[in-house]
């Protein structure tokens, strides 16, 4: 093994630019786990400067979060990992400093915001003394909550995190970065698990603080749409390596690198043509555990050749373009879509003509929370939801976390009880339901094969046609038959998700429920996810009911759509007509919101809490165009449109003018 020479290197080290705030330098992280070494980051040259927001690109297990925590100096220390090269900030290297300068580093020069914050925040500590802890006094950390737009920020300090939204404790989690004033705020990924308008908001106030304090950010993210709404320069990163470089129109309007256009044409775009599936990336990224010889990208890559498998390619800079890692940079002849994209669904019977596969009526939810001792507070999840989902139809449920869209799925499911109301099924088949997060719904200790077989158990099957009918569900949804060997420790995020699938219509169902499948996934992933529901849902002749915050995924997988706010539908038609001409000023923001779209728009406030519901629309604390009847009237869901095939509860809504002009 060779010496690892950069421990002869100084500890500090000084920037020969003075507006450059980081620097990194042929950073190779390995980490050694089960006598087996696994290479986090192969090689990054990289410098930020000051004042600016950096965009770290790439997808899950490119090396992200290890090259943002090497700049942090919070890289763990068991195992310890083997470092070579640099990541200077302030003129000292965080990856050989001694654990005291690193300290000073942080607590002077650095600011930290991750994506999940309730993993940061001290469950039994009040908002207000945790941030005072940064701040140093209590009015500062008042001070701090107010800067970062949070509401009520008085009232807020003395919540605890689990009393605030997603939201909310993101923007907490952001005035502890900002409160000793960094020159560097690392942000990995503080946006993926958020609503698309709380997102938008987040991203928004990234841009004002930097514009505000002069801080730089490095703003870790696994999609370009996103980076393009907050990012100067664009850093694109796999397999461990810098893939291309450059500016942020240079990376969008110019992408060089065959991964970056890859990354572009998966990600979901509301003028994506819903007839055909999606482009995706094919293939996987390569296991972090063996050495790369050539290019990273070359199995997956449509212009690869035999020099890539043995060459691995420079990042050169272009004239007037961008960085890139590529020796066939300026060829794309046949740097084409996934083969599948040129294929095309086949049409859908209207839904007219279909029976009713399951029909849900004026359902009620409420919950009893406690609030003291031997007292409970009702929470109204689900306030009179009525839809209907036609056999082989599909329904897309969307809205911000909290609007109680789980809680239908549950309650159609079968895992909660309904207070009222009433679920009906067409062939009285019950459904099955695909969780957000795979992993925590698959038991570990189980292979694939029997996870999957477990549905089998009653039909009376012997082992071998069990197995069969294991490796064909497996097959269906495009994995391997060794795979019913593994656990699922050992699958990806994208193999878990198509397992729970496999296991979900391994007896199909009459109707699919998924609740948010792609939420925490990669943009490719999520694009092949979504392309395995349609297959999915069209060879089976199963009802889709799938669960998202994102208009965007909503559009593509389903028929239909439905909006959902605080406990009840505000607007429901086809698809395609509700994302191009939205009735309910609720969808228009959530539209607005999504990123990348070159809309743009920030929808004001939080939803208002179950607990204390508003006054007639629920929506109107936030609606730009609230007139005073919203105030103290609930508008009903009114029909429109050719065949009554829309509906919207807005006093503004076509359907409710044309209502007033019969009464006049």
């Amino acid at each position: 093994m060779s010496r690892d020479v950069t421990r002869e290197l100084p500890t500090v080290v000084t920037a020969a630019d003075a507006a450059v705030v980081a620097e990194v330098r042929d950073l190779r992280v390995t980490f050694r786990r089960r006598e087996t070494d696994v290479y986090a980051v192969r090689g990054v040259d990289l410098t930020i400067g000051r004042g600016e927001i950096l965009g770290l690109v790439g997808e899950s297990g490119s090396g992200k979060s290890v090259l943002g925590l090497s700049l942090l100096g919070l890289l763990p220390a068991t195992p310890a990992p083997r470092i070579a090269g640099r990541a200077v900030v302030n003129g000292v290297d965080m990856t050989h400093a001694d654990a005291a300068a690193r300290r000073r580093i942080r607590r002077d020069h650095l600011g930290a915001v991750f994506q999940d914050p309730m993993t940061s925040l001290n469950p039994t500590m009040r908002i207000g003394r945790q941030v005072a802890e940064a701040a140093g006094t209590t009015a500062a950390a008042l001070s701090l909550l107010e800067s970062v737009g949070v509401p009520e920020p008085a009232r807020r300090m003395n919540s605890y995190p689990h009393e605030l939204s997603g939201g909310l404790r993101q923007r907490v989690m952001i005035a502890m970065a900002i409160a000793g004033s960094p020159a560097l705020v690392v942000a990995d990924e503080p946006t993926t698990a958020l609503d698309v308008t709380v997102q938008a908001q987040i991203l928004a106030l990234v841009r004002e603080l930097r514009d505000e304090i002069g801080c730089s950010f490095l703003f870790i993210t696994h999609d370009l749409g996103v980076a393009s709404q907050v990012a100067d320069r664009i850093a694109v990163m796999y397999a461990g390596r810098l893939a291309e470089l450059g500016t942020t129109e240079q990376v969008l309007d110019e992408p060089t690198h065959p991964y970056t256009r890859g990354l572009l044409r998966s990600r979901l775009r509301m003028h994506a043509d819903r007839c055909r599936p999606l482009p995706a990336l094919l293939g996987d990224p390569p296991d972090p555990r063996q050495p790369l010889a050539g290019c990273a990208f070359a199995p997956r890559c449509p212009l690869a050749t035999d020099v890539c498998s043995t060459e691995p390619p420079p990042l050169l800079d272009r004239e007037s373009r961008s960085s890139v890692a590529c020796l066939r940079a300026d060829d794309r002849e046949s740097d084409a879509d996934a083969p599948e994209s040129g294929l095309e669904w086949p049409t859908v019977m209207p839904n007219a003509k279909r029976p009713v596969a399951v029909l849900v009526v004026d359902v009620h939810k409420t919950f009893q929370l406690r609030a003291g001792f031997r007292k409970r507070q009702p929470l109204e999840a689900l306030r009179g939801v009525n839809l209907s989902i036609p056999e082989g139809g599909s329904l897309a449920l969307v809205g911000e976390s909290g609007c109680g869209k789980s809680t239908l799925l549950r309650g159609i499911a079968g895992l909660m009880p309904i207070d009222r109301g009433d679920i009906v099924f067409g062939r009285g088949a019950r459904p099955q339901m695909v969780f957000q997060d795979a992993g925590a719904s698959l038991t570990p200790w189980l292979t694939v094969g029997e996870l999957v077989g477990e549905r089998l158990r009653e039909e009376g099957l012997t082992r071998k046609k069990r197995a069969e009918r294991v490796a064909d569900a497996l097959n269906l949804v495009g994995l391997l038959p060794e795979v019913a060997h593994a656990k699922v420790s050992q699958l990806s995020g994208g193999q878990r998700q198509r397992v729970a699938l496999a296991r979900a219509t391994v007896v199909p169902p009459e109707v699919l429920l998924c609740d948010e499948p792609t939420s925490a996934l990669d943009v490719s992933l999520a694009a092949t996810v979504l392309n395995l529901l349609g297959r999915l849902r069209r060879q089976l002749g199963m009802a889709l009911l799938f669960v998202t915050h994102d208009l965007a995924a909503a559009r593509i997988v389903a028929d239909r759509v439905a909006v959902m706010y605080l406990g009840r539908i505000v607007e429901e038609g086809p698809a395609e007509i509700v994302a191009a001409d939205p009735s309910h000023p609720y969808t228009r923001a959530l539209l607005a919101a999504v990123p990348g779209e070159g809309i743009g728009g920030r929808l004001a406030g939080e939803p208002a809490s179950p607990l204390r519901p508003p006054s007639g629309c629920a929506f109107h604390p936030r609606c730009p165009v609230a007139l005073d009847e919203c105030r103290t009237h609930v508008p009903v869901e009114v029909a429109f449109g050719p065949d009554n095939e829309r509906a919207c509860a807005c006093v503004r809504s076509p359907g409710h003018d044309a209502m007033a002009a019969e009464h006049a």
